[in-house]
């Protein structure tokens, strides 16, 4: 039994998405959320800035006493998951187990969207052909998503987000895939939408979710869960506007919430108590 937090974090509201999921499998565990919106996105961004954001993620999850992480940051996970290792504490990213799901899923087409970053690191296609090299695969990168999310496009119907998709989607729908891995956290939040435009018989992998349960079976297999008699606590720190996060925040997590945000300034995060 351990008693310490699980921390999680991302680039922005995208890593709510694995918060969600934990809440549901770990009810009983603390939980802190560091969002990087005051830097989001991610995806443009050099492989050294974003090994060092990577770097100051981390270390303000440790200064938390957090007893296990996961990087819902599809970027970090592509470019930097040097980052997430030797750390004292399991890291779970979510390249990994979202592989490991969508070959589970797949007849033989899988299809990857991400940020410019992470799909130009290539570690989605590199670990499903290493693992099936008879599937075939498709990676492309979806820069017009994240600001629609972030700003709160998320509903199938709204216009912006409609176009915006069928755009980003065009070569994926051409492709054939029957399994689409969602590469940036950010995108399950808009399945509705990606469904509407690539048809309900697509297989979606939600990246977030599966880290989320990656790192429940490790902890499981550590005796490090908690044990409470009560529900376990969300404490949310971003290094952007705490107000704008809470007025979107209600919204990508399930169930009533009273949500207790926080603000550290980004590029001070290992620093800010």
């Amino acid at each position: 039994m351990d008693q310490r937090p699980i921390g999680v974090f991302d680039s922005g509201l995208g890593g709510l998405t694995a918060v969600r999921r934990l809440r549901q499998l770990l009810p009983e565990e603390d939980i802190v959320f560091l969002g990087d919106t005051g830097r989001v996105p991610y995806g443009g961004r050099s492989p050294g800035t974003i090994r060092r954001f990577a770097e100051e993620n981390v270390s303000f999850l440790l200064e938390r006493r957090v007893k296990a992480a996961v990087a819902a940051c599809g970027t970090i996970s592509s470019i930097a998951p040097e980052k997430l290792l030797g750390r004292g504490i399991p890291i779970c990213g979510v390249v990994e187990p979202a592989v490991e799901k969508a070959l589970a899923l797949t007849e033989g087409r899988v299809a990857v969207i991400g940020t410019e970053g992470s799909i130009r690191a290539g570690a989605y296609e590199r670990l499903l052909k290493s693992r099936s090299p008879e599937c075939r695969v498709l990676a492309r990168a979806c820069p017009l998503l994240v600001p629609l999310i972030e700003a709160g496009h998320t509903e199938p119907e709204d216009p912006a987000l409609t176009k915006a998709v069928k755009t980003s989607l065009e070569e994926i729908r051409a492709f054939g895939a029957d399994t689409l891995i969602l590469g940036c956290t950010h995108y399950p939040l808009i399945a509705g939408a990606i469904r509407r435009c690539l048809g309900s018989g697509i297989r979606l992998v939600d990246a977030a979710a599966e880290a989320a349960e990656k790192l429940t079976t490790v902890l499981s297999g550590r005796d490090a869960l908690a044990r409470r008699d009560r529900p376990g606590e969300l404490h949310i720190w971003v290094t952007g506007s705490a107000g704008r996060f809470a007025a979107l925040a209600g919204r990508f997590l399930s169930g009533p919430e009273t949500l207790c945000i926080r603000h550290t300034p980004p590029g001070r995060l290992e620093n800010e108590e």
